[in-house]
């Protein structure tokens, strides 16, 4: 097992066993407002959206995890059972471990023996500004074939980049690179944070590109500070140890980034709130601060280590939670969930 693949084992068991997750979940502040009279049906609430042209059953998104060592292609497995089953998005992890070792790639493309509605392929943003322009849309073509996806994630994970010892945290041009893919390559571009969010001045940023949609990524659910806490801790590295704890908490929280940046796009980019989510009533306080769907990745870990049945057990709890959301507010469609009640620090 090389030094990539380690990681990504280590960063699977340390999110089971350990608590990785930030100390405070900024969904808890949301309050969406009881509606006494909702006038609706509960069994008559549609759930269904159109994400990037796609039908989904729900708003909901199953976000990149894992894939790119043994284990990763049971869970990548069971998830894509699950996705089938509610006709759900779904994304893969980083699939560069899979461009070093092509023994690698059936970690990522179990996920073609399921009928997915929509598929996210996944690159760091600091693995491919170190790239030239030709190796950039030849690797991203491959990733994107991998697994048959219908768009390319490219991940703004620099905390844990710079946080992990061995960790490459390059982002100079980023920006450039982003652009040139968005308008260059053949399939929509997905701009995707890992869990510090996005501010209203980076979105100002990609809206002057061509990207299809932006995934914020917000800071209140794992905190990959934390779980490099949990590898320096390991390694007995005090000094990593240091770092991890003083970042645990870094980020926008993403309440706050789903409306900066719908503030900065003038909410003409689809906005898919991952971050924090852990339930069937944070899906619906999301919908309700307009974001277009909703990523959830730690709660359905666990269930997705053991088998499909689990983890459909986990998503078919989370949408019964969501549909009672909406009927508590009154809104017998998605997009009714953004105009209801609803109460946040920056709304008020």
């Amino acid at each position: 097992m090389n030094q990539t693949e380690e990681r990504k084992r280590e960063h699977i068991n340390i999110s089971l066993k350990e608590n990785v997750s930030a100390h405070h979940n900024y969904w808890d502040d949301v309050l969406l407002i009881h509606n006494a009279l909702p006038e609706i049906n509960e069994y008559e609430i549609d759930l269904s959206i159109k994400l990037f042209g796609k039908k989904l059953g729900a708003p909901l998104v199953i976000s990149a995890m894992t894939g790119g060592f043994s284990k990763g292609k049971k869970i990548n497995e069971n998830l894509a059972a699950t996705a089938e089953k509610f006709h759900i998005a779904m994304g893969v992890g980083s699939q560069r471990a899979a461009l070093e070792n092509s023994v690698l790639k059936d970690t990522y493309s179990i996920i073609n023996n399921y009928n997915i509605p929509l598929k996210i392929a996944n690159i760091g943003a600091s693995q491919i500004v170190l790239w030239d322009k030709k190796k950039i849309l030849e690797n991203a073509e491959k990733i994107v074939e991998m697994i048959d996806a219908d768009i390319l994630a490219v991940c703004l994970n620099f905390l844990q980049e710079v946080i992990q010892p061995e960790g490459e945290a390059h982002a100079k041009g980023c920006l450039k690179t982003i652009d040139m893919l968005s308008r260059e390559f053949g399939r929509p571009i997905l701009i995707k944070e890992s869990g510090a969010g996005i501010s209203y001045k980076v979105a100002e940023s990609l809206k002057k590109t061509n990207i299809a949609g932006i995934d914020v990524g917000g800071a209140g659910g794992t905190s990959f500070s934390a779980v490099e806490y949990y590898r320096a801790k390991i390694k007995g590295d005090k000094h990593n140890m240091r770092e991890g704890q003083t970042f645990w908490d870094w980020g926008i929280p993403t309440p706050t980034s789903i409306l900066e940046v719908g503030e900065a796009t003038n909410w003409e980019l689809p906005i898919i709130a991952t971050g924090g989510i852990r339930n069937g009533l944070d899906v619906a306080r999301a919908l309700a601060l307009r974001a277009n769907a909703t990523g959830i990745a730690h709660t359905l870990l666990k269930p997705a280590t053991q088998d499909k049945q689990s983890t459909i057990f986990e998503l078919d709890v989370i949408i019964k939670e969501l549909r009672t959301a909406m009927f508590l507010v009154g809104a017998d469609n998605v997009e009714k969930l953004s105009d209801v009640e609803v109460e946040y620090g920056l709304e008020n």
